[in-house]
């Protein structure tokens, strides 16, 4: 192993000017991957971030200060020239799944957490699309950013383009798409080779899930999904729900295949603690193996892993839950063909999240690695000569 914990097998091997001297961050300690040297300033990337829950927002909320605006000026602006984020529609419960219920529409809760984060709005717009009613019978519980999505909707007969209209009245910087506009289900195999149906169900379920479908199972992406990967230098999964915010995408209709052929660099940020149902006791490889199985290929060059340790309390309460730190089984994941980048990718407060500069910065440093050795090598395919 090289420094910088990169394997000397990739799945698709650098071009040779391409360097790996080590670059660090302040609070990202080991180091990564650099690009060669360029004659002139690199053009900002196209970036494409897949996935749902707190840990889909949570990034795109560092990826924001990076993104180009006409608007917004500073020395932390204009590594990203466009930014997509494709965000999981199977929901049933909470607010979304009142709406999705009541309206026969795609919840809207992931789709409205992404609008929040990517909003350059000022800060009573955003607080209130998050709004939460707590009284009345009919509303308590909904979110207003839920309701007002449910109305473009209604006005518009398209999902969506209530989600673009959505965007742009909080002026997001970047856009949002749903993986798919099918009305789909998710359903598990248990370990125990019963089925449920319903994401709440399945969350819910004291079994181990064996493997996750979709119902209808040819659901498929909007173009436009597809066109943002093709064109990405760098795409992400996670951090989010193993199975529930990471795999149900995955599942789409040539989303898979997509993957496996992109040309930008493919990261997988692995979640920090394990989850309930979902990934108890799995390590950060085994977490890789899981989505495999259901992608049939592999769609992943990097993999950030949290190395960094977490205080007492936070072990304990988390252990009260079933919860325990990801084992970092870094061999492992390079013996899969993935390169993997340690560190302190963690913010630990009330509850463990990710560190969305310190990701950030990780991830932009891929995205201008992969650019730089495709560009380099355009025309050569590793192996063929």
């Amino acid at each position: 192993m090289i420094p910088g914990l990169l394997s000397c097998f990739t799945p698709r091997s650098p071009s040779p000017q391409v360097t790996a001297d080590e670059k660090s961050f302040p609070s990202c300690p080991d180091p990564l991957p650099q690009p060669a040297a360029e004659t002139s300033p690199a053009r900002p990337l196209r970036v494409v971030a897949i996935g749902g829950g707190t840990g889909l927002s949570t990034l795109l909320r560092g990826l924001r200060s990076h993104v180009v605006s006409s608007r917004h000026t500073g020395p932390e602006t204009g590594l990203i020239a466009d930014l997509a984020a494709v965000v999981t529609v199977t929901d049933d419960g909470g607010s979304s799944g009142r709406l999705r219920r009541d309206f026969n529409m795609l919840p809207p809760g992931d789709l409205r957490n992404c609008m929040v984060a990517l909003s350059a709005e000022e800060d009573l717009l955003v607080r209130l699309f998050a709004h939460r009613f707590r009284k009345g019978l009919a509303l308590k519980g909904h979110n207003f950013g839920n309701l007002f999505v449910a109305a473009l909707t209604e006005i518009t007969g398209d999902f969506g383009q209530a989600i673009q209209l959505a965007s742009k009245i909080l002026a997001t910087r970047g856009r949002i798409y749903p993986v798919t506009t099918a009305n789909a289900t998710l359903v598990a195999r248990m370990d125990d080779g019963s089925l449920v149906r319903g994401e709440t169900k399945i969350t819910a379920s004291r079994k181990r899930i064996a493997e996750l479908m979709l119902d209808p199972p040819d659901a498929a992406p909007l173009p436009e999904t597809l066109e943002a990967i093709e064109r990405a230098d760098l795409i992400t999964v996670g951090p989010g729900s193993l199975y529930t915010s990471l795999i149900t995408n995955l599942l789409v209709r040539g989303l898979p295949a997509a993957l496996a052929r992109a040309k930008g660099v493919r990261v997988y940020i692995c979640n920090l603690m394990t989850q309930a149902n979902e990934s108890l006791n799995l390590t950060a490889s085994q977490h890789i193996e899981r989505i495999y199985e259901h992608t049939r290929a592999p769609i992943f060059d990097y993999a950030l892993i949290n190395t960094a340790s977490f205080s007492p309390e936070t072990l304990a309460r988390y252990a009260a839950e079933g919860a325990s730190p990801i084992a970092a089984d870094l061999d492992r994941i390079e013996a899969l063909g993935v390169r993997a980048i340690a560190g302190n990718f963690a913010s630990e407060e009330s509850v463990v999240r990710h560190d969305a500069g310190c990701v950030t910065d990780a991830l932009l440093a891929l995205g201008a690695v992969g650019r730089t050795g495709r560009s380099e090598s355009a025309g050569h395919q590793p192996g063929l000569g």
